[in-house]
């Protein structure tokens, strides 16, 4: 069973260590600009890196979930190796955020659209499963016809 998920599992952990990393740089952008918590708003060099961390934040359960969707029922290293695609542009995203707010645009396109391709997995994985278990339909032939 550990062989179908080890990949899966290290890049949640890269996620998880990522989205630490992430929130660090929000508590040292508080040191730096004296903005105590619960304080949301302050400068706006503070408020963009605040933002980018809340942004990534809003979305990492959403990938979590496609991610091990579409490794368990479509392909584990295919799934993995979008997933640290995912992680790289959702960092270039937050270090663009930091900078200027434009700077976001270009990486939360690519992410957006990377999500989207292992929510399409997902949904064929999970579709070919139910289809192949409850029908007896192999929906992966019609794919390749």
């Amino acid at each position: 069973m550990l062989d179908q998920i080890h990949l899966l599992a290290a890049v949640t952990v890269l996620g998880v260590l990522e989205q630490a990393y992430f929130s660090l740089q929000v508590i040292y952008a508080r040191r730096a600009y004296g903005i105590s918590p619960p304080k949301v708003s302050g400068p706006p060099d503070f408020e963009r890196v605040f933002r980018a961390q809340v942004n990534c934040s809003e979305y990492f359960s959403i990938f979590l979930a496609v991610l091990w969707q579409a490794g368990l029922f479509f392909h584990q290293g295919l799934t993995a190796a979008l997933g640290l695609l995912y992680l790289y542009s959702r960092y270039h995203y937050f270090v663009g955020y930091k900078e200027s707010s434009l700077g976001r645009l270009a990486p939360m396109y690519f992410s957006t659209g990377v999500r989207w391709i292992l929510i399409g997995l997902a949904a064929v994985g999970i579709l070919h499963f139910l289809l192949s278990h409850y029908v007896g339909m192999n929906v992966l032939l019609f794919i390749s016809l």
